[in-house]
């Protein structure tokens, strides 16, 4: 897996302090100080990047533009970084594509420890578990990690959307615990107030079309359990 990273921020001394410390961690980093910056080093790297930070604050756009941007043609990884304590920029993020989030300021080996835990969840196997999994006319491709629709097209999915995804259609009819899918996709325990993970559900009803939630069916003060049939290959 690549471990080539691309961080957007204004603040110099941040872009400087972050890649001396990822470089040390053995990531390849590249920088960007403003939104133009940064869509020219996508643009230029886009197929070799593993992980894309965003800075929410920039001088001539914002994090959420640029999110949406490479949602529009990407799934590299994304994180946000936001100086906000309101969890509407969070929310924000994580409707428009990205995959976590980290509040400012922030301790950089907890930034690294997430990185870690983007990475890790890409690249993990897990064994014993059928190639293809089907239900409600969608495929779901364990190995290539895509999903594919019932009109034969391609839905596009982050790296996050796919774990999130294969967790519950591995588990059809059983209620899974909100804080045990935000462990199993991002590596902590929700918040009381933390709506992380419900935004990610809702991002996913989106993609299946489930727009009267009938294959992701939330059950209150539990979780959250899929409803529909699955079939093994």
């Amino acid at each position: 897996m690549s471990r080539k990273i691309l961080i957007v921020d204004d603040d110099q001394k941040i872009r400087t302090l972050l890649k001396a410390y990822l470089e040390k961690n053995q990531y390849e980093v590249l920088l960007a100080h403003d939104g133009a910056s940064f869509v020219a080093e996508f643009e230029r790297y886009r197929h070799e990047l593993s992980l894309v930070i965003l800075d929410v604050m920039l001088p001539d756009t914002d994090g959420f533009a640029l999110c949406a941007r490479v949602r529009k043609s990407s799934t590299v990884p994304i994180i946000m970084l936001t100086a906000s304590a309101d969890d509407t920029d969070k929310i924000v993020g994580l409707e428009l594509g990205a995959d976590d989030y980290i509040g400012k300021p922030y301790n950089p080996r907890e930034l690294l420890a997430r990185i870690k835990a983007i990475h890790r969840r890409m690249g993990e196997a897990t064994p014993n578990v059928p190639r293809a999994l089907r239900f409600a006319g969608f495929t779901l491709d364990t190995l290539e990690r895509t999903l594919t629709g019932p009109d034969g097209e391609t839905v596009k999915l982050t790296g996050l959307d796919f774990q999130l995804l294969k967790l519950l259609v591995e588990r059809p009819g059983e209620i899974l615990d909100r804080n045990w899918l935000a462990e199993a996709t991002r590596g902590r325990d929700l918040g009381p107030l933390d709506r992380s993970l419900d935004v990610q559900i809702s991002r996913l009803r989106q993609r299946l079309n489930d727009r009267d939630a009938s294959l992701i069916k939330t059950v209150r003060g539990s979780g959250y359990v899929f409803s529909a049939q699955v079939a093994a290959d």
